[in-house]
């Protein structure tokens, strides 16, 4: 019983200490949800405390202004200002004056006369004379404010100022008076900076202190005047390191952020932006909110730590009910789990690991009759479902095992039966190209590309050497693989009798009997609809004698470039044995000295390849012929298949890409036997195809 007892203590203190263990995040979480709380309430509080100050300043601020600018703006003012000396003038304006120095907030007012440079204060004290205070000079440093208010162009600034000649600190509305844009002087008023900073900086809440700055930064008001930038309104002077809002941020990055939180905060006017910084050592939360009727940024400054807006006592309170009612509730959790499925787990746990050790028979305590018993009794019938289940299992692996193999066995002939015939075909498919033939003609003046994009493809090429002359061509069957091989095969025959009717020097009576043969071989009418039949032919007559080229096309073009210019003979749109049928027609042109002349199929211009997987297009393959024109082709071809390869990159072969280029000398003398050189002798029996003695092929002068 002892053992028993001691057993279960164990179980529920660790149960208990997986319990408190638990509990440390929950804490951690509930903390950090009690300080997130805290902290929008923080974020609240400021963006409100900014907004309202915003509002007690402007009010009163603006109102200030606006009557600044009536009184700058006035008949009366610029008339006398414009005739200082005038004595009527100088009453009517002392008259209406008054009326603006009684509406006034600290009823004062302030001119300057531009030409005379006289300064005019009048208050309470003299409101009935009209005498100069001072008289303002551009060498006096502290004149400067006036002189650059005048040189900036701007209608007014608002400027904190000590006129040390008067011996007031006020905030200063300077507003410029101008007639027909003559600077007249200036007018304005001034509120008293200590009243100032009273009514709306120095402030008895708890944790919060706001500021006023402009645009750069520079404190306008602030609760210690000592660091208040004077007369940086008015662009008199700079303002002092220590003189800027970002000074009292304690790093770099944080006053970078301010600047930045600023000048959004300028970009958007009336939204409250904030920042989290330190200040003065402890943590504060930044408002920025901006005044563009002043051109002053409020700033408000909120300890966080120090502010108070969840009541303390509240606070543990709630705390501690919640801790007392966990601890509640984990007692009887650990109490309930202790009794309920902890202690028969264990005895079920014994149990299952003799079936664990491979004892398919073990005697599991099934006589209880809730979720346990239940379990005990799945137990039982599962250890015997998975002895008979694994011995099944087992004979199954064996079978399948020995199916696999079997079946491996034929995939691999199959495979090597594949292979096998492929390389075959690819074999036949190559002995029908005119290599040896176009090698032995125009030795290194020729080159060609030719990559099927299976082992067979339904791509090739033509060549015909006569007496007279050459025949050149590029065909493209539809498809590619094993069934554009078998095309090719039919396309060849087809072109080869082609030859015999109209002869080799006129590419479009072969094109045209090609299509005709072409459709007598494949009858439409026993093809199924998704089959096509159709071929891109490019076919070139080169005349030995006249130096001229014949060129006939169905959907392929002869391109000829000497690397400075490209000339692009058309081919007919439609291509041979299409369904809707076309004549084709031969197109002459003299043979240029120098000139390269190529045959492409679409393969290559519609290889995708680059960036964003477009196609090589026309107009990259037109400038590549031109580039490298005045190579010799051999070196031509290597150079398009190093482009080629260079923007295909990673992405496959969509297409058979076969072309073809060649170069034919031309010369004023025609052409003879003893004007060949490097002839080879050829077969004392070789007959040219109409049965005509064959001369030796290679490239010839004209």
């Amino acid at each position: 019983m002892a053992i028993r007892w001691g057993l279960r203590g164990k179980s529920a203190l660790a149960l208990l200490l997986a319990c408190l263990i638990a509990l440390v995040p929950a804490a951690l979480i509930g903390w950090q949800a009690i300080d997130d709380i805290r902290r929008h309430f923080a974020n609240a509080y400021a963006e409100n405390y900014t907004l309202l100050h915003m509002q007690r300043i402007l009010a009163p601020v603006s109102r200030e202004l606006a009557l600044s600018q009536r009184f700058a703006n006035s008949l009366t003012t610029r008339r006398w200002l414009a005739n200082e000396t005038d004595i009527r003038r100088q009453a009517d304006f002392l008259e209406e004056a008054e009326g603006y120095r009684q509406d006034f907030s600290d009823h004062a007012y302030f001119i300057v006369a531009n030409a005379s440079g006289n300064y005019y204060f009048n208050d309470a004290g003299s409101a009935n004379a009209l005498r100069p205070s001072y008289r303002l000079s551009a060498d006096d440093p502290d004149d400067r404010w006036y002189f650059h208010s005048v040189e900036s162009g701007e209608p007014y600034n608002i400027n904190v100022n000590v006129d040390t000649k008067l011996g007031v600190t006020n905030v200063w509305f300077n507003v410029i008076v101008r007639d027909a844009g003559r600077v007249l002087g200036m007018a304005g008023s001034g509120l008293d900076l200590s009243g100032f900073l009273d009514d709306f900086i120095r402030s008895d809440a708890q944790g919060i202190m706001p500021m006023i700055v402009d645009r750069n930064g520079a404190l306008q008001a602030y609760p210690d005047a000592q660091r208040i930038a004077f007369s940086s309104g008015a662009n008199a002077v700079s303002a002092e390191r220590e003189q800027r809002v970002q000074s009292l941020l304690d790093t770099e990055t944080q006053r970078a952020a301010l600047t930045d939180v600023m000048h959004q905060a300028e970009r958007a006017p009336g939204t409250i932006h904030t920042l989290l910084a330190t200040l003065d050592g402890r943590p504060r939360l930044l408002s920025v909110g901006y005044m563009p009727e002043l051109g002053w940024l409020m700033i408000t400054a909120l300890d966080i730590q120090a502010a108070q807006f969840l009541a303390p006592g509240w606070l543990w309170g709630m705390a501690g009910g919640l801790a007392l009612l966990l601890a509640c509730l984990l007692l009887a959790f650990i109490v309930a789990t202790n009794r309920l499925i902890i202690g028969p787990l264990r005895r079920l746990q014994q149990s299952t690991q003799a079936i664990a050790g491979g004892d398919y028979s073990p005697q599991l305590p099934v006589r209880r009759h809730d979720e346990i018993g239940e379990l005990s009794r799945a137990f039982s019938s599962m250890a015997s479902q998975v002895e008979q289940h694994t011995q099944q299992l087992e004979h199954k692996v064996r079978q399948r095992t020995h199916e696999l193999e079997q079946a491996n066995a034929r995939m691999a002939l199959a495979q090597r039966q594949i292979e096998d015939s492929l390389e075959y075909a690819s074999i036949i498919q190559r002995a029908i190209l005119p290599s040896r033939q176009i090698a032995d003609s125009l030795e290194h003046h020729y080159g060609v590309l030719w990559r099927p994009r299976d082992r067979v493809g339904g791509d090739f090429y033509v060549f015909r050497a006569t007496p007279r002359g050459y025949l050149l061509g590029v065909v493209d069957c539809a498809g590619h693989g094993v069934p554009g091989a078998l095309m090719t095969m039919l396309a060849r025959a087809a072109i080869d009798h082609a030859i015999l009717e109209a002869g080799e020097d006129d590419p479009a009576g072969i094109l045209n009997a090609t299509d005709r043969l072409s459709r007598e071989l494949l009858r439409e009418d026993e093809l199924p609809p998704t089959i096509a039949t159709n071929m891109d032919i490019g076919l070139v007559w080169a005349d030995r004698q006249a130096c001229t080229l014949t060129f006939a096309g169905a959907k392929m073009s002869l391109y000829a470039s000497n690397g400075q210019d490209l000339q692009v003979q058309r081919g007919a749109k439609r291509a041979v044995a299409q369904k809707r049928r076309t004549t084709y027609r031969n197109a002459t042109q003299p043979l240029h000295a120098g000139w390269t002349y190529t045959l492409c199929t679409d393969g290559f211009l519609d290889q995708a390849g680059g960036e964003h997987g477009f196609g090589f297009g026309n107009q990259r393959f037109e400038a590549m012929l031109v580039e490298y024109a005045q190579l010799p082709p051999e070196q031509q071809i290597a150079r398009f298949e190093t482009e080629l390869v260079a923007y295909q990159g990673e992405l496959p072969q969509r297409d058979d890409i076969t072309v073809l280029s060649f170069r034919l000398q031309t010369s004023p003398t025609p052409f003879s036997e003893q004007d060949t050189p490097h002839r080879r002798p050829a077969p004392a029996n070789t007959v040219s195809p109409r049965g005509e003695p064959s001369q030796e092929e290679t490239p010839w002068t004209c």
